[in-house]
């Protein structure tokens, strides 16, 4: 156990975040807040109480949401205490030197932007992003929002954890009134806390997982089709290798540039990633502004090392505010925590609960509904090969399903079949969902002679209670010409 004075020096606070679920299983972020714990190390005993006003987030965070008490109590007791002069004169110090750390990178940061803006008056659209305020309304640098990160033995490959992140719901900051994008970077805790976040938690996420595979990643800001503006990520290889990673699907593209002087009949590759132009890219210890003529991503040569092409940032400026332990950055990633979901209760309950809705929605059309159950089970396969696809690109195991299939499917019927993907387990949701699909509803409603029905549902769990679920209905009938 280390001693009150080694305590003292450990400035990481407590962060906190309250969640609130509705019986639908929906979260809401209500609250976060970095608590600084070390008043206990000056106190009686060893024991202290303390009060705390936890504010909203977002456009709410000037809003108080209500009053925490709590209790901090030292275990194993120390040895000995300090005196609360001691302490209070530590925690001066350390705000003290905070302030001016975060006044000096302040005035890089204009000096930096002034010089980019001389290269080309027209810098001054380009999405170069240095500064963005999490939930709480604080401007933080950009690059405190990525660190490594290693998922243990939770996730395998990069690949795994670019899944992982796409499964993690998609949703952009609320916003109160017109007016464009509310912007609004969670931390990492409470983006995890809450399963769902703008395009911004997702890219962050997924590139501290990426380096903490030991990949070169960087979080990319710019526009995609439409201007609507964007985040994502990339890695460069050891090659040279340019490839982006769109953190909402689990996409990864490889980036060829096209050459704008080439001769207008050369061939040139056509793109096929949704990205338009790009302004800057960062990680933990890197900030470059893309200062090339055109922000044009197809066109953009992603030689870091170039400073003609990007402009970077002082290593020393942002490891300043951004390094570990740096008191303006934010403290350690928490570890990822595994699934609490069991994948086959959960895939069984989503099952019943959609046998029976879809009974209910035939009953209603006046038709009857028989079950097969051994077409159910023969429906698994597919959903297992299509959630490898996802993950790997490589498509597998697809010949024995449809093998399958035409065994239990006899010469004169038909069989029907659709897939479907969701990230959430409300079996009445994704059934709404299911039947606003043509294809779906056709398989639902089933009209014929001998008419048999099949669903298979089969949730894939994955760190944080994220999983995704897959859903197959299929109907097999008697054709009748």
């Amino acid at each position: 156990m280390a001693d009150s004075t080694t305590m003292l020096s450990i400035s990481d606070p407590i962060h906190m975040v309250l969640i609130k679920t509705d019986i639908f299983g929906e979260t809401t972020l209500v609250a976060s807040y970095f608590l600084e714990w070390r008043s206990v190390l000056g106190s009686e005993n060893g024991v202290t109480s303390l009060t705390v006003e936890l504010m909203g987030v977002g456009t709410e965070s000037k809003v108080s949401v209500g009053i925490l008490n709590m209790k901090l109590e030292m275990y194993p007791p120390l040895n000995q205490t300090l005196s609360q002069e001691v302490v209070n004169t530590q925690l001066a110090l350390e705000r003290q030197k905070t302030a001016e750390k975060e006044r000096l990178f302040l005035v890089y940061a204009k000096q930096w932007w002034r010089e980019y803006l001389q290269i080309r008056p027209s810098h001054n659209s380009r999405l170069v992003k240095i500064f963005a305020q999490d939930e709480n309304g604080i401007n933080r640098p950009v690059c405190s929002y990525v660190k490594p990160l290693r998922a243990g033995r939770l996730l395998d490959t990069p690949r795994q954890a670019a899944r992982f992140v796409n499964v993690l719901g998609y949703e952009r900051a609320p916003v109160i009134g017109g007016g464009g994008k509310q912007e609004q970077w969670c931390t990492l805790l409470a983006f995890l806390c809450r399963n769902k976040g703008d395009c911004e938690d997702h890219a962050n996420l997924l590139c501290s997982l990426l380096l903490g595979y030991g990949l070169e990643a960087f979080v990319c800001v710019g526009t995609k089709a439409k201007g609507a503006p964007h985040a994502w990520v990339m890695t460069c290889g050891t090659d040279g290798t340019i490839t982006f990673w769109e953190s909402l699907t689990g996409h990864r593209y490889i980036h060829k540039p096209t050459n704008p002087d080439g001769p207008p009949l050369a061939e040139q590759p056509k793109p096929l990633y949704p990205y338009r132009t790009i302004g800057c890219v960062f990680n933990h210890q890197m900030f470059l502004g893309n200062c090339q003529p055109s922000d044009a991503v197809e066109t953009c040569i992603f030689d870091l090392n170039d400073e003609s092409k990007w402009k970077p940032m002082s290593e020393e400026a942002i490891k300043s505010v951004c390094a570990p332990g740096a008191t303006t950055s934010l403290p350690p990633f928490p570890p990822l925590c595994a699934s609490t979901i069991d994948a086959s209760v959960t895939s069984n309950e989503i099952e019943m609960q959609l046998r029976l809705l879809v009974s209910e929605h035939r009953k209603d059309l006046g038709l009857t509904t028989v079950w097969e159950d051994q077409l159910s089970y023969l429906l698994s396969p597919a959903l297992a090969s299509y959630e490898f696809e996802r993950t790997t690109s490589i498509s597998a195991g697809n010949e024995e399903f449809q093998d399958a299939i035409r065994r239990a499917v006899p010469d004169g019927h038909t069989f029907k079949g659709f897939p479907i993907h969701f990230v959430y387990r409300n079996a009445r949701r994704a059934f709404a969902t299911c039947l606003r699909s043509p294809f779906c509803e056709e398989i639902i409603c089933c009209r014929g002679d001998q008419v048999r029905l099949a669903v298979r549902v089969r949730v894939f769990t994955y760190p944080e209670s994220a999983c995704a679920v897959w859903i197959m209905f299929a109907c097999k009938y008697r054709s009748v010409l």
